[in-house]
């Protein structure tokens, strides 16, 4: 199990998120993940610079550690020959470090181009040909496209590294699983559902494949404060995806979980001190068949110290 770091952009601004990015390769995650959104979940986390910068900015302040986008949506928002191209290019600036995630989006980033937010079946109508563009940009040479939700003419990415980008995508269940384990280098999944991860590898016919997972943690000296930050910042974490697809903004996440207790979101989120709850939350992954965890550190305040503590404790443990 390899144990990953994720740089939440919905809760630092961009400068400390660079600076966090050091500091884990430092206390040795095997990789980074970042965010893309355009709002925070909640409008107690109070960020969400623009994650290809801070990309940009993070491949100049590592060296050796992994990125990815956990996830972005290449579909309303940002075109997919754009979203190839912002790949290719990070590729490059951090010496074929990069795996880019993609997934089918949250409406509560997607809406603010006044697009609207299509139905689930439109969703993974328009990744899946997402899919088919970016890969043919990463073919190189001039790549044309007509299809039913995009048209891509004559485009070409110039700048290409000579090691692929990898693509992994977010998945949810049977249908998705089917649609995109053919067309995609690793699986991104957020539930220890080990039906999920058999389904995918039965789908790819026993060709071996990375499955990535995040879990979010609060990791505080005093538990009662960790479990309070989880709830003001995590809370919408128990909604599962087919509720956080679906919502619009910060406004409807608030409402939405109002009546979610500190108690609720302690059971699903490891809070406080201890290494063991943490573990116990990873071996759940590993059992389940998932390859890659990505930690979050819950709130902005205290990364420092969170990473500290792993530095010291918590990835000897876990490793």
């Amino acid at each position: 199990m390899r144990i990953g770091y994720t740089l939440m952009t919905e809760q630092s601004d961009p400068r400390e998120l660079v600076g966090w990015a050091a500091a884990a390769e430092q206390a040795g995650f095997a990789f980074e993940v970042c965010s893309d959104h355009y709002s925070p979940w909640l409008s107690e986390q109070g960020h969400a610079p623009y994650a290809w910068s801070v990309l940009g900015a993070v491949t100049q302040a590592t060296e050796q550690v992994e990125l990815m986008t956990y996830v972005t949506c290449p579909t309303i928002r940002y075109h997919p020959a754009v979203v190839a191209q912002k790949a290719a290019t990070v590729q490059l600036l951090s010496g074929d470090r990069f795996t880019l995630g993609l997934g089918a989006g949250e409406n509560l980033n997607e809406h603010v181009v006044g697009e609207g937010w299509p139905s689930v079946a439109v969703r993974h109508e328009l990744l899946a040909e997402a899919l088919q563009i970016i890969g043919g940009l990463f073919d190189g040479g001039p790549f044309s496209y007509a299809g039913k939700h995009f048209r891509v003419d004559s485009a070409k990415l110039w700048d290409l590294s000579e090691v692929r980008v990898p693509i992994a995508v977010a998945v949810s269940g049977p249908e998705s699983v089917h649609r995109f384990a053919p067309v995609a280098d690793a699986m991104v999944a957020v539930e220890p559902n080990a039906d999920l991860c058999a389904e995918w590898d039965r789908t790819r016919l026993g060709q071996p494949a990375r499955k990535i997972a995040q879990l979010p943690v609060s990791w505080d000296t005093d538990r009662d404060a960790a479990v309070r930050r989880a709830h003001e910042q995590f809370r919408w974490f128990a909604g599962g995806w087919p509720v956080n697809s679906e919502l619009p903004s910060p406004r409807a996440f608030a409402a939405a979980t109002q009546n979610v207790r500190e108690d609720d979101v302690a059971a699903g989120i490891p809070c406080g001190p201890d290494v063991e709850p943490i573990r116990k939350a990873v071996d759940q992954f590993a059992d389940a068949g998932f390859t890659d965890v990505a930690l979050v550190q819950v709130g902005g305040a205290n990364q420092a110290e969170f990473l500290d503590f792993a530095a010291r404790e918590l990835l000897p443990a876990l490793q």
